[in-house]
């Protein structure tokens, strides 16, 4: 989308569909250049799931497009993802397609859901009236230049197989639990999620064991990406944590990949230590809710 700041011509504003699906794409990859952020949000998959949810309006200029929302409507809260392209902030098109966002929610309660955090959009949002329910960041780690971690005292891992699923499960059960919000899903809901993920990386992915055998941790990997990280309340404070991520990210560079990533919460004190590993922060990403006052 080179070339396409604002020049002569009109603004055309337009119903959008999955015609218009690359530049769509196009557009989320010009906001993740400017703004970092999810970079899977550049990929076919999620521009169509955020971007092209039932109702989509776009704003084009010369033939680019340089704005779009997309609402998901018929629950509550309605759904929505918006963006703009850089060289178009601060003309208003944001207001505005927020604005549609919220006539297309009717009553509903309106989430709002960005892959490209930009300290512009928070500032829209709250004027608007949406609270930051969740926020994350993004960190990327250049697998040129790979941690030293010592493998803890007494510790062993192995690679998961689903012949251990239950017990998978059972150790990011025991790692989480006691964090504020956790949402406890089923086993069969959870680890249904990752044989339906076609790049989980069962080989790559790992639980940790202490002297008796019983497991203390775990980690498991999807594509180039460290999913999630767990280790149970009693072995916290060991390194456990830092020797699975480490050896990861070995693992990762042994298959001449480029960089590794992962998502840690605003709130979660896991991020100084990814970052103490060499992660760099590359953006955020993060929801807002504004609820219906009325009803």
């Amino acid at each position: 989308m080179e070339g396409i700041g604002p020049g002569a011509g009109a603004l055309t504003w337009e119903k959008l569909g999955e015609g218009e699906l690359g530049a769509l794409g196009e557009l989320a990859q010009a906001c993740l250049g400017a703004d970092g952020g999810l970079p899977l949000f550049g990929r076919t998959p999620l521009v169509r799931a955020r971007l092209l949810q039932g109702r989509t309006l776009g704003v084009w200029h010369d033939g680019g497009l340089v704005a779009a929302v997309s609402v998901g409507t018929g629950r509550d809260p309605a759904t929505s993802t918006g963006l703009v392209h850089p060289a178009w902030r601060g003309r208003g098109l944001g207001g505005r397609l927020l604005d549609w966002a919220g006539e297309q929610a009717g009553d509903a309660d309106l989430l709002l859901t960005t892959e490209s955090w930009s300290p512009g959009a928070e500032t829209l949002f709250a004027a608007r009236g949406f609270e930051r329910t969740f926020a994350e960041w993004v960190l990327r780690h250049d697998l040129t230049d790979l941690p030293a971690v010592a493998r803890p005292e007494g510790v062993s891992t192995e690679p998961v197989s689903w012949k251990n699923g239950s017990e998978l499960f059972g150790t990011y059960s025991a790692s989480f639990a006691d964090r504020p919000g956790f949402a406890a899903p089923t086993a069969e809901e959870w680890l249904g999620e990752l044989r339906d993920d076609d790049e989980y990386r069962p080989e790559l992915s790992m639980i940790a064991r202490g002297p008796d055998g019983a497991a203390v941790g775990f980690l498991n990997v999807i594509d180039n990406w460290i999913d999630q990280v767990g280790v149970v309340p009693g072995w916290r404070g060991r390194r456990v944590g830092a020797y699975l991520v480490a050896s990861a990210l070995r693992s990762l560079a042994g298959e001449k990949v480029g960089d590794a990533w992962l998502c840690v919460n605003d709130n979660n004190p896991a991020a100084a230590l990814y970052r103490r590993l060499g992660f760099r922060d590359a953006g955020r990403r993060a929801r807002y809710l504004r609820r219906r006052l009325s009803r």
